[in-house]
Order: structure tokens, then C-alpha cells, then sequence
């Protein structure tokens, strides 16, 4: 393996690790979006998936975005009759969106995000210092 297969893999990490960032602060934005209409559903909470691939050229194996699907969970009711999208009992569903678990998924793909950055800084030294190395 050399340098630019490292910094290859670290790329796919942070890449993957951005788009659950997005997939948690979208989650969040959405926490008490409701239906507009009785009866109508809230916002359902997106979930993401990843995969190992392996780059044919290289043989290097990296991780990308397998699917962003949707929590299967069910919604929570709130009694307000005075919603628009109160039912006849007078109940609105809301989200099923946890905001600890978006709190906890963002530190989570954070901290990747930032091991992923710190290995790429580190190649990125070792081959300064290797060129470094062959012009003396």
C-alpha cells in the first residue's frame, strides 16, 4: 500500500462520515415536523448504511454510502387538538425522531470524521518528509 492508496481510504471515511453529518442535522431540522392535514404522516427519520468496496485497480477496499433509507419505528402521538393535523381524537403524530440518538450519531461520525482527517494529515507528513529525504 502507498500513500495515495491511504489518503484514498481516509477520503472515502470523511466522505461517508459527511453524509451521515447531514443525515443527523436533517433528522434534527425535522424533530417536530408534523402533517399538514388530519390523519397525514410527520416526517419519518432517514437512516444510513455503509458497504466495503473494493477498488479494482488498486485492490485497496474503502467504505461508501449503501443506502439512506428510513426508520421503520413508530410515530409517537401528542394530543392537540388544535393542530391542523389533529386527528378526530384530537391526536398528532410526530416524528419518530430521537434528538439524543442525532446528538450522539453527530459526536459519533465527528470523531471519525476527525480520525479519518488526522490519518490523512499524517500520510500526507510522512510523504513530505520521504521527498524531503531523497532531494538531500
Amino acid at each position: 500500500m502507498d500513500f495515495s492508496d491511504t489518503i484514498g481510504i481516509s477520503a472515502s471515511g470523511m466522505r461517508v462520515q459527511s453524509a451521515r453529518l447531514r443525515i443527523a442535522a436533517e433528522n434534527l431540522a425535522n424533530e417536530e415536523t408534523t402533517g399538514s392535514t388530519p390523519g397525514a404522516d410527520p416526517y419519518r427519520r432517514k437512516t444510513i448504511t455503509f458497504k466495503d468496496e473494493v477498488d479494482a485497480a488498486t485492490g485497496v477496499s474503502t467504505v461508501k454510502v449503501k443506502e439512506i433509507g428510513r426508520d421503520p419505528s413508530d410515530f409517537q402521538l401528542k394530543y392537540d387538538p388544535s393542530h391542523p393535523a389533529a386527528d378526530e381524537k384530537g391526536y398528532v403524530k410526530m416524528p419518530n425522531v430521537n434528538s439524543m440518538v442525532e446528538i450522539m450519531d453527530t459526536h459519533d461520525a465527528q470523531h471519525s470524521y476527525e480520525a479519518n482527517l488526522n490519518t490523512m494529515q499524517i500520510t500526507r507528513s510522512m510523504l513530505t518528509r520521504s521527498i524531503n529525504l531523497m532531494k538531500n
